[in-house]
């Protein structure tokens, strides 16, 4: 199984990410439209943040029409969108922030990987986002970024 890695040493704040990842899901550079968020957490500290297909999606659970979904063997957490109703319970559920509400497409809109391809990860210039064979170790050091970041979260 294949996942995106985030190594926050390695973002210089480019933000190619955001473009790649727009320009691929609605045709455009604009960075409001991408799955992923360069964050900056003080001037020398940024971090792309994406859905991490999450082991146990809170947006999936919150989710009263089953529009959330995940798949079993490779792991993706994908919306439905004709099943989607709009209630946004998912955006409160997530605590990254990655998944959102679109006025435009009228549904939510999240991370799915490109299809296996992700866009951020090709176009990212000093590595700091990889799509790559998950192991045991890199499992565990995307779950404590993670934890950390629930711990940086909450103190804003």
């Amino acid at each position: 199984m294949k996942a995106l890695t985030v190594d926050p040493d390695k973002c210089v704040g480019c933000r190619l990410c955001e473009l790649s990842c727009s320009l691929k899901n609605s045709g455009e550079f604009n960075p409001a439209k991408a799955r992923v968020h360069v964050m900056g957490f003080d001037e020398f500290f940024t971090l792309p943040l994406m859905c991490f297909q999450c082991e146990r999606p809170y947006c999936m659970e919150v989710c009263p029409a089953g529009a959330i979904v995940k798949d079993k063997e490779g792991g993706l957490v994908s919306v439905i969108k004709e099943k989607c109703v709009g209630c946004k319970m998912c955006t409160l559920a997530c605590p990254f922030g990655s998944i959102v509400f679109s006025d435009e497409e009228k549904t939510v809109v999240k991370c799915e990987l490109c299809d296996g391809n992700p866009e951020c990860a090709q176009f990212c210039p000093t590595g700091a986002i990889e799509f790559k064979e998950a192991d045991t170790a890199m499992i565990y050091k995307q779950r404590a970024l993670a934890d950390k970041l629930k711990g940086i979260y909450q103190g804003i």
